[in-house]
């Protein structure tokens, strides 16, 4: 899986990311944690599995975005 095409997966999971954790952000805050959320899971899941390439890479990129918004989240409450 190319770095480009985590990225555009990456904006797609953080959109996601930010409805299923219930957090209002902007576009590009948005975008920006989808994308290293995407970077993040993708290489992570490529260490752990080889399963069927765009969904790995999908379920990869929400979970990482999902990490990302929850150490956000709790940065951002102190």
């Amino acid at each position: 899986m190319s770095i480009l095409f985590l990225v555009i997966i990456g904006a797609a999971a953080g959109f996601i990311a930010t409805r299923l954790m219930g957090i209002e952000a902007g576009i590009i805050p948005t975008i920006s944690i989808g994308i290293c959320g995407a970077l993040l899971g993708g290489l992570v899941l490529r260490f752990l599995l080889v399963l069927t390439g765009a969904a790995a890479g999908l379920v990869g990129a929400v979970l990482g975005a999902i990490l990302l918004l929850a150490l956000w989240r709790w940065g951002t409450r102190r």
